[in-house]
């Protein structure tokens, strides 16, 4: 059976290294073992990554760029400003729901050193900058001083969030489903109350 063209490795390479992370974790990713179950030789994904760091880096960055097209798809800037600040934030909320292998890579792994995979990142500012931008335009009062603490404060709300939704202690505790809407609203509502409240 005759194999894909060279130029389609790379591809194949950060495909296979998510479906390991996703399959036996992240301890268990190595160019050794991307080899192993893409049936070349355990020299050849070194053509285009030159270490393990640099492929993770790579899956990593994706996720990030998957992550801000979605935030960015949910910015309108021509909308209602504290509308656009609330799709946002249920933007963020689907992401880290519906992709929860990518949301777990970008917020709760071990990255390669910054320093050294600088672009790993480069969506990941972009991401925080449009909410930054979206804080300013829906509350023009802030101090520009906060607003970088302003941006932490409501992407750590949505990260607990996000986090509680994800796990199974919402119907343990009598959250049913059909109310969760509801609650989550009110959550939303809260962090629009305590940015209103510094302006």
């Amino acid at each position: 059976m005759p194999r894909p063209p060279n130029d389609t490795l790379r591809e194949r390479c950060v495909t296979e290294a998510l479906s390991i992370i996703e399959a036996d974790g992240l301890e268990n990713l190595s160019l050794r073992e991307v080899a192993r179950r893409l049936g070349v030789s355990h020299q050849t994904p070194y053509r285009h990554f030159p270490s393990r760091d640099h492929l993770l880096a790579e899956v990593v960055r994706r996720a990030y760029d998957g992550f801000a097209n979605h935030l960015d798809a949910a910015h309108t800037p021509d909308a209602d400003p504290r509308a656009t600040l609330y799709a946002m934030g249920h933007a963020y909320l689907s992401y880290a729901l519906d992709r929860p292998l990518h949301y777990r890579l970008m917020f709760g792994t071990p990255l390669p050193p910054h320093d050294q995979h600088p672009e790993m990142l480069h969506s990941a500012r972009h991401a925080f900058d449009l909410l930054r931008e979206a804080i300013a335009q829906a509350y023009p009062s802030t101090p520009p001083d906060d607003l970088d603490r302003d941006a932490l404060f409501v992407w750590s709300a949505l990260h607990g969030l996000a986090a509680i939704l994800r796990s199974d202690a919402l119907p343990a505790l009598g959250f049913s489903e059909q109310a969760l809407e509801g609650h989550i609203a009110h959550i939303f509502n809260r962090i629009g109350q305590a940015l209103e409240a510094k302006t």
